[in-house]
């Protein structure tokens, strides 16, 4: 079985693509290799992106917020697939992707502008998480090795109703 790499962005790198990147990592039984970035990256990865992403096993020295530059350098891991998953990033002008990869955007709201009690925030941060968990999940059962390239785009973007 072919190990693919998905790379996730968002804005800040902060939360919803740092719980891509785990997800991917962690819960795809070696189908896929996470990585996340954002066009304007925070100081820190939000506190509980981290926590869930330590839940899932996600080892703590590869949590931090990185900016997308740094995959778009020629010894950079070549991406299969990239996703956006906030409205900011999806709008933004990307780099030049090497290999062409599959793109699609999987909009989520931002868990970290939720108020409340410490509680009302891990709750909107674990939805977020059992969304992007669905979803990557889903592809990861696609046939992606004989899916054409056209075809295995139009799946990955149908996701984004699910």
């Amino acid at each position: 079985m072919k190990t693919y790499n998905i790379l996730f962005l968002c804005t800040h790198n902060s939360a919803r693509s740092i719980l891509g990147e785990a997800l991917a990592t962690m819960k795809t039984h070696g189908r896929f290799i996470g990585y996340s970035a954002g066009s304007t990256p925070g100081t820190q990865v939000n506190p509980f992106a981290r926590e869930i992403a330590l839940e899932l096993g996600y080892p703590a020295e590869r949590l931090r917020s990185k900016s997308w530059d740094e995959f778009a350098l020629p010894d950079a891991p070549v991406m299969d697939f990239i996703i956006t998953v906030c409205d900011n990033a999806a709008g933004e002008v990307c780099p030049v992707w090497l290999g062409h990869p599959v793109t699609a955007h999987w909009g989520f709201p931002d868990p970290s502008r939720v108020g409340g009690t410490d509680e009302d925030k891990r709750r909107a941060f674990r939805d977020v998480m059992v969304g992007l968990h669905r979803r990557i999940d889903l592809l990861a059962n696609l046939p992606i090795e004989q899916l054409e390239r056209l075809s295995l785009q139009e799946h990955t973007r149908a996701l984004a109703k699910i």
